[in-house]
C-alpha cells in the first residue's frame, strides 16, 4: 500500500453542498443534474471525492445518511448496560453497512466523519467484562482501518498501545483475540510507523503468549498480523525493519510455537494463514534450520501428504512454498513438488510460480 499522493485535493462536505446548490441557483439544473455535474467537475480537477455524501437535493440531507446516523447516535451514548445493548446495535450496523455493499463508500463515510477516531474512544472505554460490546467494536476498527491516512489516524488516536492492552487483557477469549489482532493487521499494513510502535509495546511477546494458551484455538488474526508486520510494504521508507523484527520473533519461540500450530494439519482452518506466517518468519538459514530442529519439515510433509490425499490445492500451494523456503536452495522441495504434479494438484507452471516468489 502505497502513501497516498500529494496531488491529491480534497473538499469539505459543505462545499461540495454549496456547490451542488449553485449549480441549482445559478445554473438552473435539476437537482440530478446538478448532482452529477458537480461530482463530474470535481473528479475532473483532481479532487478526492472519497467519504463525501453524495446525494440528490430534495430527495435526502447528509444527516439521513445511515453511516452518519449510527456515528452520531454512538457520540450519545454511555457505558451503562443500557447504553452498551444499543452500542452493540449500532456497532454491528456499522459492519453491515460496511461490508454489505462493494463500492458504497460507507467506510470513507465513516471515517471523514470522526467514525474512527469515535470507535478507538470507545474500545478504550468499554469495560472488559463486556466482551459482545467490545468484540463489535474491534470488528468495526478494523474495517475502519483501510489506508494509510486510516492507519496515520490510528496511531494518532493511540490505537497501538489501546488495541495491545485490550489484547493482553482479553487473552482469554478468542473472539477478542481475532478481532484484536483483526485491527493491528489492518493497522500495521503499510504503516512501518505503526508496525514500529507495536513492537515497541512488545506485541511479539504477546503473539508467543497467545500461540502457546490457544494452540488449539482459531486465531486466523494472529497469523495475520505475524504476515503483516513481517511485510515491507510501506514505500514512505527506504529501508524497512521487518527483517530485524523476523529475528526477534524466531529468537523468543515464534517460529517453533507456529510449527505447533501446524501439527493439527487440515482439520485448522487456519492452516494455511499459519503457513503464511511461518514463511514470513523465515528469513535467513539459522532459523529455517531451527525450525527443522523443532519437527517443522516432518510437519509440513504430513500437511503436504494429507492435501494429496484429500486434493486441497489451496493448502498445497502454501505448504509448498513454506518447504521451499525452509529447505532453501538443497533442491529436495522439487522432490515434494513433482509429487504434486503426479497427482494433478499442481501444474510445473505453478511450480516455477512458487519458486520465483521466494
Amino acid at each position: 500500500m502505497g502513501p497516498p499522493s500529494k496531488n491529491v485535493r480534497t473538499i469539505s462536505q459543505e462545499a461540495f453542498d454549496e456547490l451542488v446548490k449553485e449549480n441549482i441557483e445559478d445554473l438552473g439544473l435539476d437537482p440530478t443534474e446538478a448532482l452529477e455535474d458537480a461530482i463530474q467537475t470535481l473528479t475532473l480537477q483532481g479532487v478526492d471525492l472519497s467519504g463525501i455524501v453524495t446525494c440528490v437535493p430534495g430527495e435526502g440531507n447528509v444527516r439521513e445518511n445511515p453511516v452518519i446516523k449510527c456515528l452520531e447516535r454512538l457520540k450519545e451514548l454511555g457505558f451503562d448496560d443500557d447504553d452498551l445493548d444499543e452500542m452493540v446495535g449500532l456497532l454491528d450496523e456499522l459492519v453491515g453497512l460496511f461490508t454489505g455493499v462493494e463500492g458504497s463508500g460507507n467506510v470513507a463515510i465513516g471515517v471523514r466523519n470522526g467514525g474512527l477516531e469515535l470507535v478507538c474512544s470507545i474500545c478504550s472505554n468499554i469495560p472488559i467484562v463486556s466482551e459482545k460490546v467490545l468484540v463489535s467494536a474491534l470488528k468495526t476498527l478494523a474495517l475502519l482501518i483501510h489506508d494509510v491516512q486510516s492507519t496515520e489516524m490510528f496511531r494518532s488516536s493511540d490505537g497501538p498501545k489501546m488495541v495491545v492492552g485490550i489484547l493482553k487483557g482479553g487473552s482469554e477469549s478468542l473472539e477478542v483475540l481475532n478481532t484484536g489482532f483483526a485491527v493491528v493487521a489492518a493497522a500495521a499494513t503499510g504503516n512501518e510507523v505503526v508496525k514500529e510502535l507495536l513492537i515497541e509495546l512488545k506485541i511479539d511477546e504477546l503473539i508467543l503468549e497467545v500461540l502457546n494458551r490457544q494452540s488449539k484455538g482459531i486465531i486466523q488474526g494472529l497469523y495475520d498480523s505475524i504476515r503483516v508486520l513481517l511485510t515491507p510494504d510501506d514505500n514512505r521508507v527506504v529501508a524497512s525493519q521487518v527483517y530485524g523484527y523476523a529475528r526477534r520473533f524466531a529468537k523468543i519461540g515464534i517460529a517453533r510455537a507456529l510449527v505447533e500450530s501446524l501439527r493439527s494439519g487440515l482439520t485448522s482452518p487456519s492452516l494455511v494463514s499459519a503457513s503464511i506466517a511461518l514463511k514470513a518468519v523465515a528469513v535467513n538459514d539459522e532459523i529455517c534450520k531451527s525450525i527443522a530442529e523443532s519437527g517443522g519439515i516432518d510437519v509440513i510433509f504430513k500437511c503436504i501428504d494429507d492435501s494429496g490425499e484429500h486434493g486441497n490445492k489451496i493448502v498445497a500451494r502454501a505448504c509448498c512454498s513454506l518447504l521451499s523456503k525452509v529447505q532453501g536452495d538443497s533442491g529436495s522441495e522439487f522432490m515434494v513438488l513433482d509429487f504434486f504434479t503426479e497427482f494433478y494438484l499442481i501444474s510445473w507452471q505453478e511450480v516455477i510460480q512458487i519458486k520465483v516468489q521466494l
